[in-house]
């Protein structure tokens, strides 16, 4: 197995692709604590793992914090060391988007939403995570940005492009300042993925196009290449897109 006895903590883990980097990490011999804001979606996830994987079930478990609260997320922590002990990967994933969210529409609170969970809320885990990984000179931080942090989408929004371009931004930051630390940071950048936030695009995609898209299973097999990368080896960046989609 190639994560055994890594402690790793997911957030946005109640579905998606952080429930795929989940169960993947599981498999891979990991002690995985996933967080999120809804109990029972994490609680459904560990439900399935252990359905599945029954030899695995004691090695996921679940926490309810919401990213942009600091003092959810110092409780997560805690919590985490407790039942599991330090954490040595975390892959930082929450995210949320609106519906209303070209500028003619956009609210100021849907945009202090948007940049609150997934820009604010990856400093926050990050810093509440840094010092121990400073303390053994060791650590892994995956965070799943967006190609809409590597190029403004139209489609994404504004708020959601300023939200993972900072996202992006402040993960090399992180390789920047914290590499003598032995500490590695990735912004994975996919496109577009097939994940319920689709739903909440003002028109959702149909089905015959979300089949072509990138599947959570891609990206969670990205994150494993990051996390067992020998630890001489760092990807800053890494794009990701459906084979459909243009890049140049």
């Amino acid at each position: 197995m190639k994560l055994q006895n890594k402690v790793v903590l997911v957030t946005g883990g109640g579905s998606g692709v952080g429930q795929c980097v989940a169960e993947t990490f599981v498999q891979e011999g990991a002690k995985v604590m996933i967080t999120g804001r809804r109990a029972q979606m994490l609680d459904d996830v560990c439900a399935g793992v252990a359905d599945t994987f029954p030899e695995a079930a004691h090695a996921l478990k679940g926490f309810a914090a919401d990213m942009s609260n600091r003092e959810q997320v110092a409780a997560l922590v805690e919590f985490t060391n407790a039942e599991f002990g330090p954490v040595d990967i975390l892959v930082s994933n929450a995210g949320t988007n609106v519906a209303d969210r070209q500028l003619d529409v956009l609210t100021a609170e849907d945009w202090d939403l948007v940049m609150n969970v997934n820009a604010t809320g990856a400093f926050n885990i990050t810093q509440a995570l840094l010092p121990q990984m400073r303390e053994r000179k060791d650590g892994i931080i995956i965070s799943i940005a967006s190609i809409a942090g590597v190029r403004p989408s139209a489609l994404a929004g504004a708020a959601y492009n300023a939200s993972k371009h900072a996202m992006t931004a402040y993960t090399k930051s992180i390789s920047l300042e914290e590499k003598d630390n032995g500490i590695r940071a990735t912004a994975i950048c996919p496109g577009e993925i097939n994940t319920p936030i689709l739903d909440r695009r003002p028109a959702p995609p149909p089905e015959e196009a979300r089949v072509l898209m990138l599947q959570p299973e891609d990206v969670a097999a990205a994150c494993l290449f990051v996390a067992t990368l020998h630890p001489r080896a760092n990807v800053p960046e890494m794009v990701i897109k459906p084979t459909n989609a243009a890049w140049s």
